[in-house]
């Protein structure tokens, strides 16, 4: 039962993300995906905890945990790069 309450938590967060990223318009995606970075490094600090909290008996607590630290990991990086290449735009030649 307990592993349904955080499918449904999953669920009902990637539905809200995706309905308030889908309403930014595209001029605005850019700017701020990359000031946001900060909310980044939380999801991956919260995926460490859930990771870390995982049973070592479950194997699919454990996969899901791994997957989550890996989504984040790559979400903040990828942050960082965009955050980067929007900074370089700016910059005299």
């Amino acid at each position: 039962m307990e592993n349904f309450i955080y499918l449904y938590l999953f669920m009902l967060a990637a539905f809200t993300g995706y309905e308030v990223i889908a309403r930014v318009p595209v001029i605005l995606h850019t700017p701020l995906m990359s000031g946001s970075n900060f909310v980044h490094g939380v999801v991956l600090v919260g995926a460490m905890v859930a990771l870390g909290q995982a049973s070592p008996d479950d194997p699919l607590q454990l996969a899901i945990g791994t997957f989550a630290v890996f989504l984040g990991a790559a979400n903040a990086a990828g942050g960082y790069v965009v955050t980067e290449r929007m900074l370089a735009m700016f910059k005299k030649k």
